[in-house]
């Protein structure tokens, strides 16, 4: 879904920055590091919009921002026009009837001392009100469970199974918006594909709005229909067409590494050389720059900005590849 120049995006992210102390002690400094760096994005109702990079790259940080599970270190988060950063404690509450999210670890995120039916009324007896009736089992038909597992143990399950509750837990308050945190990363494949189809549904027929966080840009580019590709932090590219052609040379690098099924069409996989820099000490210029294979001396000294280039696509580089 394209969004129009005057519409209000369900989910709009400003100037996000997040960082982090870690160490220091009376006698020592602690280490600073920016897991995410000045990040905006609006997403429209109805979307599919995909953040993909390199494990470490910031995009669960940038998941709990949007969620506002932690505090950004600046800019704002908006929901609905609103804007929700100062947000706290009940404050918040209204917010969490809207906007839910789907954990990557189905079990951790599961209380194993609860059965099913009462991990699927927690959402309500967190807001301190009571569940309708039937909706227990209302949430376990929309996700593809028997009733009977109503009265299972998380234990008892199959990590899609579980998945498929961690699922029905955040549509219980029939949300707006649900940020996907890896939900397929620990599952086999073949579960993989059950899931996605399920959230394919789930899109369809109740009009939900998806953050999805991934590392699989093969999976990103099927299932979203806008990417954005995160680096350390930061936004390199953002892809109005999951189909079209990569700009940034970081883009193209996770493309050309895709695994692709038939052999015929396989391209050599070309590894990017060099060592990704520490997080504690960013380089002055492009932080992609130590690694990429098109860099020129002015990346070594300025960080390019985010600019748009052909209809609503972005990257961030001076000497991007040919579309």
């Amino acid at each position: 879904m394209q969004m129009t120049a005057d519409a209000v995006p369900v989910l709009e992210l400003d100037g996000l920055v997040r960082t982090f102390t870690t160490g220091g002690g009376l006698l020592r400094k602690g280490r600073s590091m920016t897991a995410v760096s000045d990040v905006s994005l609006r997403v429209a109702a109805g979307d599919i919009v995909g953040v993909v990079g390199e494990s470490g790259c910031g995009k669960s940080t940038l998941a709990r921002l949007a969620m506002r599970l932690i505090d950004p270190s600046a800019g704002r988060v908006l929901f609905e026009g609103r804007d929700v950063t100062q947000d706290h404690g009940a404050r918040l509450r209204p917010l969490r009837k809207k906007l839910q999210m789907v954990f990557q670890d189905p079990y951790s995120s599961l209380d194993p001392r609860f059965t099913l039916r009462e991990c699927l009324l927690e959402p309500f007896a967190a807001l301190g009100e009571t569940a309708p009736p039937g909706r227990v089992e209302a949430l376990l038909d929309q996700v593809g469970l028997d009733r009977s597992f109503a009265g299972a143990y998380p234990h008892q399950l199959s990590g899609g199974q579980r998945q498929r509750v961690g699922i029905a837990r955040a549509l219980a308050y029939r949300p707006e918006v649900v940020v996907l945190d890896e939900p397929t990363a620990s599952l086999d494949v073949s579960i993989q594909a059950q899931i996605i189809a399920l959230l394919q549904e789930l899109h369809r027929t109740s009009g939900l709005t998806y953050l999805f966080i991934s590392h699989d840009l093969g999976l990103v580019r099927y299932f979203c229909t806008r990417i954005v590709v995160m680096y350390l932090g930061s936004v390199v590219e953002e892809m109005a067409d999951p189909d079209a052609a990569p700009r940034h040379p970081y883009t193209a690098a996770l493309m050309g590494s895709s695994f692709v099924p038939d052999p015929t069409e396989r391209a050599q996989i070309v590894p990017l050389e060099g060592e990704i820099p520490s997080p504690f000490a960013l380089p002055p210029g492009c932080p992609f720059a130590p690694r990429c294979p098109r860099v020129q001396d002015r990346c070594r000294t300025s960080r390019p900005a985010l600019t748009q280039t052909t209809g609503a696509s972005k990257v961030a580089c001076f000497n991007p590849v040919e579309a």
